[in-house]
């Protein structure tokens, strides 16, 4: 399933009505067939531009704010490109994450830490660490693909007034921090409207939460922002997107190892 970036936009792609009749599949293959056909209405975005601004607060209400950039870059038959980089406070500004996803491969993380001038390789056991001290991990950012996944639909139901379809979604690699997610996914639109995240114990740990779509290109779904609470700790994570570009001719070697430490 292809996003572009923070994990998690793709799921806000629009989904079909399936052609095959319901009761002629198994939750298994139902839930697959929605992710595929997910997966196939966002291709061609080409690539993208978005400005996006990071809230972070602990339980005592407390708040940091972030400024941030991504660009997205898609790629036929393989996971797609990200680069997030930090322009505000100070003390972050210039902390670049850059991501190459895979469909059937571990994928590529590099962090570039200004203060050291140093570019440093997120391991795959390492994905399900927070990101930048926030609640979304490194394995929530960058796109997520449908080979990731074993699915199973589970119903229908409402939710905030939308009539959804809800699935689970279990990663395939072991070293992923969760067990199983849970996706909300309304009927009208084919949009993600919810997501539970489920811990090695199978807890719920974290739930996310999209608004604000806006479609792009006439085709396009994005959410305007993002929520992310963590039940376990209490803290939460709030990301808001401006100023969408798409198709602005980005190529491999604008979103390479290379260009981290050359970043303005």
């Amino acid at each position: 399933m292809k996003v572009p970036t923070i994990a998690l936009a793709a799921l806000a792609a629009s989904f079909l009505t399936l052609s095959v009749p319901a009761l002629a599949l198994s939750p298994e293959e139902k839930g697959l067939q929605i992710a595929q056909e997910s997966d196939r209405r966002n291709e061609g975005f080409g690539d993208s531009l978005v400005s996006m601004r990071m809230v972070l607060r602990n339980p005592a209400g407390d708040t940091s704010v972030r400024e941030m950039r991504t660009r997205t870059l898609e790629v036929k038959a393989d996971g797609d490109k990200s680069l997030i980089v930090f322009d505000q406070p100070r003390d972050v500004a210039g902390t670049a994450l850059l991501t190459h996803t895979h469909k059937s491969a571990d994928d590529d993380r590099w962090l570039f830490l200004p203060a050291v001038k140093r570019v440093k390789r997120i391991a795959s056991s390492n994905k399900s660490g927070p990101f930048m001290g926030s609640e979304f991990a490194y394995e929530d950012l960058g796109s997520q693909e449908v080979e990731k996944y074993r699915y199973e639909f589970l119903r229908e139901e409402k939710l905030n007034g939308l009539d959804c379809f809800v699935y689970n979604r279990f990663p395939v690699d072991a070293t992923s921090g969760y067990t199983r997610q849970v996706v909300w996914v309304d009927k009208a639109e084919y949009r993600a409207q919810k997501l539970e995240f489920y811990d090695r114990k199978a807890s719920l740990l974290k739930t996310l939460t999209f608004k604000g779509y806006e479609q792009y290109l006439g085709k396009y779904w994005r959410p305007a922002q993002m929520d992310m609470v963590n039940h376990q700790s209490g803290k939460s994570t709030t990301l808001t997107f401006q100023n969408y570009r798409f198709r602005n001719g980005y190529r491999d070697q604008d979103l390479d190892q290379s260009v981290l430490t050359t970043l303005r």
